[in-house]
């Protein structure tokens, strides 16, 4: 990849065009069918891409436009989960939802998103990045009645995700970032085996290789959450030591209207740090000198060379007006930055 100070990047979804799926909605429906489907997504591909260029966003990505859910999209392509038994589970201890079950050992049968990367490698010469769902949050999204082993199904999955990965990467991916919510809740779980299936995940790969970990889109359920946390958010102090001796290459956290304690990227020290300047739980659209005011603050615990400005997570309930003015504050505040540094 051409080496840019501070490299812009999403950290997940954008919002949809109404001709594709109902807007400002998590996880809506589908609007076409058949061909028109197929065709759509990839149009919608191909528009998510023209936003964040006119934005000016450096690291760009297909907007996940051509999935429905970051998690269960890329499930329903794997074999030994029943979509049709479903049952309820607790999602990340916070909210109750209606999910697939594992009824036998599960694989890969072919490739998932690999397609799709490829339409979007050829449309651009820009790096690109594509997120997978990691190994840990996705057994938090079903119902296992096979394994009967939350670490059991994890390892499984992530040699999986090490097959999709590996695929992406040889189709032209420059990151691949595996998306990893479920690190922020079960911290003994991510010390003993997340942070080893997550490696697991990205065994082999020679592209760069991110973390996204964050607190959720901008759902009642999450503020909810977020209301009970206190004054200080500090699940990030939990994996963050494991993470800093891993073999992940970038680690992201929430910094835009949160309340997390900006010197735990000490913790990581040495790795690259995705600092979420952008909030994805309000419609107000922050100035350029808000981000980079929030990447001020980063700078002193992160080397310049190592600081990649992005979003707190993804912004798919958002309208595309919104989403469109936060991209492209994103990149004025990074300007903001890279001017002042070098000065």
């Amino acid at each position: 990849m051409k080496k840019i100070l501070l490299p812009t990047s999403t950290a997940g979804s954008l919002p949809k065009p109404s001709w594709l799926a109902e807007p400002e909605k998590l996880w809506s429906a589908w609007k076409l069918q058949d061909q028109e489907l197929t065709d759509g997504k990839l149009d919608a591909l191909r528009l998510s891409l023209h936003e964040q260029q006119q934005a000016g966003i450096d690291i760009v990505s297909d907007g996940e436009q051509t999935r429905q859910h970051f998690v269960t999209t890329f499930i329903e392509h794997l074999s030994g989960v029943d979509f049709e038994k479903r049952e309820t589970v607790r999602i990340r201890n916070r909210y109750d939802a209606s999910v697939p079950s594992v009824v036998g050992d599960v694989a890969r049968e072919k490739p998932v998103f690999v397609e799709d990367a490829k339409f979007l490698r050829s449309l651009t010469d820009q790096p690109i990045k594509w997120a997978l769902p990691g190994p840990m949050t996705m057994i938090d999204t079903l119902y296992d009645g096979h394994y009967k082993s939350r670490e059991k199904l994890a390892w499984e999955f992530a040699k999986i995700l090490n097959q999709e990965a590996r695929e992406l990467e040889a189709a032209g991916v420059d990151i691949i970032q595996f998306d990893e919510p479920a690190f922020n809740v079960f911290f003994d779980e991510v010390n003993d085996w997340g942070v080893a299936t997550l490696e697991r995940a990205l065994e082999g790969l020679k592209c760069e290789t991110a973390v996204h970990i964050c607190y959720g889109y901008g759902i009642k359920a999450n503020t909810d959450w977020k209301k009970t946390l206190g004054s200080e958010w500090r699940q990030y102090e939990e994996a963050f030591p494991k993470l800093q001796q891993s073999k992940i290459d970038i680690v992201s956290l929430e910094c835009q209207n949160s309340r997390v304690p900006m010197d735990l990227i000490e913790l990581i020290r040495g790795k690259k740090v995705m600092v979420g300047a952008i909030d994805v739980a309000t419609n107000q659209i922050e100035t350029p000198e808000e981000v980079a005011n929030t990447l001020r603050k980063a700078l002193q615990f992160v080397d310049a060379d190592k600081l990649y400005p992005s979003t707190n997570c993804g912004m798919a309930p958002l309208s595309r007006e919104v989403a469109r003015g936060k991209l492209n504050a994103l990149s004025a505040g990074a300007e903001i930055i890279r001017k002042e540094l070098s000065a």
